[in-house]
């Protein structure tokens, strides 16, 4: 990924929560180009690790994605916050922002003949790549629809935008207006499992979206998801032991942190990108013990066998793991 140097040139407030952000390049050049799902890497003052941002883009003409003369964000102010939200709230015309991208790790599947529409699902702020994808669909001329769920109206960024633009395809639930609302088990079952399907937004909603589509026996590789936040400790959670065959060196992992976490604390230089379980970067072959999956890459063949994990994400069953590292 190249690294930018971008300059805020304009912010506006899309909610109460949720704030447009445009950038430029700081030295006039041109901006790289992008395919809709993806993210930039920004870099927050006083935090170790980037916090990653879909780009949005409600035109559907191509130099918006071939040769854009601007980048725009959507960023919801998260409650509470870890640092990354709050600061991009604070931002100001003029002020710089150090980036990583851009990055696609949420794409849309090449056209197909005689194919079907593609079905888009956005809740909250997980509406910024949808867009994206809403846009790029158009140009194309591939049918879609979008299925946009939110608390309220008045919560859902771009809302207006995209039902101008998209017209009918595009169909609003909001938790508070009961003639909108479409249960998930309802779309559902209105889709055909050789759709393809894209969802972004939180946990819950992209956790049910897959558990009830697998359920459906619709094929892995037409269930597209992308998740915004790292899976936060579970209840019940407890410690465990990591070794690393390799070098015997043993970790304790305590319930609030991942194996990744403490490796790097350790002075570890594992291998990693997404820190959600959705890439498969951090990968490790599992020599004793039994995982408790909790990424998003594996399939359930590959879970059952036990054999790999995620350290980002994933921990232990069983009082001590060795892992081949």
């Amino acid at each position: 990924m190249s690294k930018l140097k971008l300059t805020v040139t304009d912010i506006r407030s899309e909610t109460q929560i949720v704030r447009a952000i445009t950038l430029k390049a700081s030295d006039g050049e041109p901006l790289p180009a992008f395919t809709p799902g993806a993210h930039l890497k920004v870099s927050i003052p006083g935090q170790k690790a980037p916090r990653c941002y879909s780009l949005v883009c409600l035109d559907d003409d191509p130099a918006a994605f071939e040769a854009p003369a601007c980048y725009h964000l959507g960023v919801r102010l998260e409650d509470p916050s870890t640092g990354g939200s709050r600061h991009m709230h604070s931002l100001s015309v003029g002020d710089e922002l150090e980036v990583d991208g851009p990055r696609n790790d949420f794409e849309l599947h090449e056209a197909q003949i005689n194919e079907h529409a593609v079905v888009l699902v956005a809740g909250g702020i997980g509406i910024t790549p949808i867009a994206s994808m809403a846009a790029s669909l158009k140009r194309a001329g591939r049918a879609f629809v979008l299925h946009y769920y939110g608390r309220s109206r008045a919560q859902m960024a771009f809302l207006d935008v995209l039902a101008a633009q998209h017209g009918e395809a595009v169909h609003m639930h909001a938790d508070d207006e009961e003639a909108t609302q479409l249960p998930l088990n309802d779309l559902l079952d209105s889709v055909d499992q050789k759709q393809h399907l894209y969802v972004c937004g939180p946990k819950g909603l992209i956790d049910a979206v897959v558990e009830q589509s697998h359920g459906r026996q619709w094929p892995h590789a037409h269930v597209h998801f992308e998740l915004f936040s790292t899976p936060a400790p579970q209840e019940g959670d407890a410690g465990f032991e990591v070794e690393l065959r390799q070098s015997g060196q043993v970790f304790h992992i305590p319930p609030d942190k991942t194996i990744l976490e403490v490796l790097e604390e350790a002075g570890c230089d594992p291998l990693f990108d997404c820190r959600r379980g959705e890439c498969g970067v951090c990968q490790v072959v599992v020599l004793e013990g039994r995982p408790d999956h909790r990424d998003y890459y594996l399939s359930e063949a590959e879970r059952d066998a036990n054999d790999v994990m995620q350290i980002c994400v994933s921990r232990s069953h069983s009082d001590r793991l060795v892992l081949d590292l």
